[in-house]
C-alpha cells in the first residue's frame, strides 16, 4: 500500500486538471512538483535577477475572477509559462491553452474556451492585449 496525502477539493481538481493537460497521472504531477520544489533555486538564463523576462520573452498577465496571473510569453515558441498563482511553474503550448487553464482553475463549472491572444495582457503598463504583438518581430 502506498502512503497517501490529503488535499482540499480545489487542490485535487487542479492536480487532476494538470494531469489531463500533461497526459499523465495525478501522482506524476505531484512527484514533479516535489522534484521542482526540491531543486536549488536559480535564475533562468532568459530572466533578470528580479524575474522579469529578457530577450524573446514578454511579461504578460491575465485578470480573471478577481485573480491576477502573471506569465511569460515566448515570441519564438508562442508558449506561455505561468509565474504566479496556483498554476505557477506550468507551461502551455499556446496563449489559448494557458487561458483555458486559468479559467478552468478558477471556474471549473464554466466552459473554459477563451481566445488567449485577447485574454492575456502585456505587463508593460500599456494594458494592450497579447494580440498586439502576435506578429511583431
Amino acid at each position: 500500500m502506498s502512503p497517501t496525502i490529503e488535499v482540499d477539493v480545489q487542490t485535487y481538481r487542479s492536480i487532476e486538471f494538470a494531469a489531463r493537460m500533461g497526459n499523465t497521472t495525478a501522482a506524476e504531477v505531484v512527484a514533479r512538483l516535489v522534484r521542482t520544489a526540491s531543486e536549488p533555486a536559480s535564475v533562468p538564463a532568459d530572466t533578470s535577477e528580479g524575474g522579469a523576462p529578457t530577450g524573446r520573452k514578454v511579461a504578460v498577465y491575465a485578470d480573471y475572477e478577481g485573480h491576477r496571473t502573471h506569465g511569460d510569453y515566448d515570441r519564438d515558441t508562442k508558449r506561455i509559462d505561468v509565474r504566479s498563482g496556483p498554476l505557477a511553474g506550468q507551461g502551455f503550448k499556446s496563449p489559448t491553452g494557458a487561458a483555458r487553464a486559468v479559467v478552468e482553475h478558477y471556474k471549473p463549472d464554466v466552459n473554459p474556451n477563451r481566445n488567449g491572444w485577447s485574454f492575456w495582457l502585456l505587463d508593460d503598463g500599456s494594458g494592450e492585449v497579447l494580440q498586439s504583438i502576435r506578429h511583431a518581430g
